[in-house]
This record gives structure tokens, sequence and C-alpha cells, in this order.
């Protein structure tokens, strides 16, 4: 499954940064390949508002 990092990391709470570092964004509109599991996909819907799944 591919994830994209549809804005910058300015403005958001500390636990939503940690969380998108973690998913291993760095920089905006990076596109990740990542194992579709619960989760992975836990993580992508606590930030759901800010990533962008691809299939």
């Amino acid at each position: 499954m591919k994830i994209r990092l549809k804005k910058s990391f300015i403005g958001l709470k500390p636990v939503q940064k940690k969380t998108l570092k973690a998913l291993g964004f760095k920089r905006p509109q990076q596109v990740l390949e990542v194992q579709d599991n619960p989760s992975i996909q836990g993580m992508i819907k606590r930030v759901q508002s800010f990533v962008e799944v691809i299939k």
C-alpha cells in the first residue's frame, strides 16, 4: 500500500508529528510504500486528514 503526505508538519500536534515520523515521512508530498497491517492502519487513521492512501 502506498501513502502520501499531503501537508507539512508545521502546526501539527506533537502526537500527530510523532505518528507521521513513525510512518517514515520526512517531507511534504512524499510517497511511501508500507505494509498493510492493523498497526499501520491505526496510525493512518490517527492522521487521516494529513495523508492520502494510494492503492
